[in-house]
């Protein structure tokens, strides 16, 4: 059977974001980032995978490897908590130091989201994203998913824009643990229907 699975946007979801992070020494995980991962992965069986646009490598602010040690921080830093993120994609392009065909990997395309449903036999019909851009919420839309939308500013005009293109997500929250607890009982309501 394939798995379900919750896809996060990285930076300004999972970690504070300083702008074109770098440096593995800099991330810091938003509160309850820890113990929901935990609850989504240990608990309830959700693969865990973080899917980011990172056009800071094009736009030569930093590189493939600096992505990959921020990334790798961040599993070292959810290890205190008995958990990890499975897979991480990200896409180094943008379209303006980039071909469309190279680009196409950026989100609000679906590319990176389908192109790990492939790799890791997922049930994009039983998954999530959880981001805090519209471009993530499109991107999980696209892909067929629940979407979620982080809002830790409280800001009205990221709601409003979507709402106005028809991209309303499923829920939106300012609290990490609340879009986990979102996911998990929406998942339970879920399997009863289909059960």
């Amino acid at each position: 059977m394939q798995s379900a699975a919750v896809f996060f946007d990285r930076d300004n979801t999972l970690n504070i974001d300083p702008g074109y992070l770098g440096n593995p020494e800099e991330v810091k995980l938003f509160e309850g980032v820890g113990e929901g991962i935990y609850k989504l992965k240990n608990e309830c069986g959700f693969k865990i995978i973080v899917v980011s646009n990172q056009s800071g490598i094009s736009r030569g602010l930093i590189t493939h490897n600096q992505v990959k040690s921020v990334n790798n921080r961040i599993n070292e830093l959810l290890k205190e908590y008995n958990t990890s993120v499975d897979a991480f994609y990200y896409c180094p392009y943008h379209p303006e130091f980039n071909s469309p065909e190279k680009s196409q990997c950026r989100k609000p395309s679906p590319q990176m989201i389908l192109q790990a449903a492939e790799d890791l036999d997922i049930d994009l019909s039983r998954s999530y994203l959880v981001g805090d851009s519209s471009s993530d919420i499109e991107s999980g839309i696209n892909a067929g998913l629940k979407t979620i939308l982080i809002n830790y500013e409280n800001d009205n005009e990221k709601i409003i824009s979507l709402k106005k293109r028809n991209k309303t997500p499923n829920f939106t929250t300012c609290i990490f643990l609340n879009a986990c607890n979102y996911i998990i009982d929406d998942s339970i309501r879920g399997n009863q229907i289909n059960g």
